[in-house]
């Protein structure tokens, strides 16, 4: 009897990733609320109605797909906060790590790009929560490290937003320059060299753009308490930071 049951829930799952991959599969072409659930079905090679013993719509297949493509963040997230070395080669060392993740789950990457502001509500609040989660990790890894002694949990959550926001920002990137598989032409063929050349613009980019936020980082305490211009600069109103005239 247990090996019956055995082989069911295995079947069960089977089944169950199959229609996952199929949704995922069509989803590089199309956005979660054009995709029909027959349209899915007939991708896996299951009938319409054993669709719902796993999933009660392709709404309820969407939000478990979130889990599945964030759930691969984790490692990501943990491995980038956890770079030693100095600002330069932590942030390259973060290029590298999102880059390699994008090419290895691009699929995953751009269901999240494209439903993270899509037309399924359920899918984007699902998406919502967990990159709030990530946030929180994040914060409490940067609240970590010396550099940010004397910042309040408020900063703390807005710089590991935007952290956050740039990972998904840069794998966006990479996702349209992905990499190609090396081969004895691509010392010569234009286009290998064409797309290892926009694939280095785009680690470029991304590097620049972590290395401004962790500038303002280093002079964000540098500010007045109260919020002003800092060293009494002159603001839009033409008076000084110091309350001094113009």
């Amino acid at each position: 009897m247990s090996h019956t049951l055995g082989a069911r829930q295995a079947q069960k799952q089977r089944t169950r990733r199959a229609l996952l991959d199929a949704a995922l599969g069509l989803l590089e072409e199309q956005n979660l609320g054009s995709l029909g659930l027959r349209e899915v079905t007939r991708a896996a090679g299951i009938a319409p109605t054993a669709f719902y013993r796993h999933f009660r719509s392709v709404e309820d297949l969407g939000v478990a797909l979130v889990g599945e493509a964030l759930e691969s963040l984790h490692p990501l997230i943990g491995a980038v906060m956890a770079t030693s070395g100095d600002a330069e080669e932590r942030i390259t060392r973060a290029v590298e790590l999102i880059a390699g993740h994008v090419d290895r789950y691009p699929a995953h990457m751009r269901f999240i790009v494209r439903e993270r502001h899509g037309g399924v509500e359920a899918v984007r609040e699902a998406i919502h929560d967990q990159l709030a989660r990530f946030t929180e990790e994040v914060a409490k890894a940067l609240a970590e490290d010396p550099v940010s002694a004397g910042w309040s949990e408020e900063d703390l959550l807005m710089l590991a937003q935007l952290y956050v926001d740039q990972m998904i920002a840069t794998g966006c990137l990479f996702l349209e320059a992905p990499a190609s598989e090396p081969t004895s032409a691509s010392a010569t063929d234009p286009g290998e060299r064409e797309g290892a050349r926009t694939r280095e613009r785009v680690a470029l980019m991304a590097a620049r753009r972590l290395r401004l936020i962790s500038i303002g980082r280093l002079h964000w305490l540098d500010r007045p308490a109260d919020g002003g211009t800092p060293g009494g600069g002159t603001r839009g109103d033409g008076t000084r930071g110091d309350g001094a005239a113009g």
